[in-house]
């Protein structure tokens, strides 16, 4: 499902800081393809995800961001 995992792919950016497409897509079994396009409903809803490019690139949550504290509005 979808939702589930754009939920997973927050808490695991959450708890293991910086990740890559291909990780993330190996820890959710999934392909890279769909975590480039899962990525996208993740900005739309305000989400503090950050992409970088390069050798020492991944997908990152901005410092201080709280799962909890984005679910209830704070």
């Amino acid at each position: 499902m979808r939702v589930s995992r754009l939920l997973s792919i927050l808490l695991l950016l959450q708890s293991r800081g910086r990740m890559t497409a291909r990780q993330l897509a190996d820890e959710l079994e999934v392909g890279a393809r769909t975590i480039y396009r899962d990525v996208e409903p993740l900005h739309a809803a305000g989400i503090s995800l950050y992409g970088d490019a390069g050798h020492h690139g991944g997908y990152r949550l901005l410092d201080g961001f709280s799962a909890r504290e984005s679910a209830s509005g704070s």
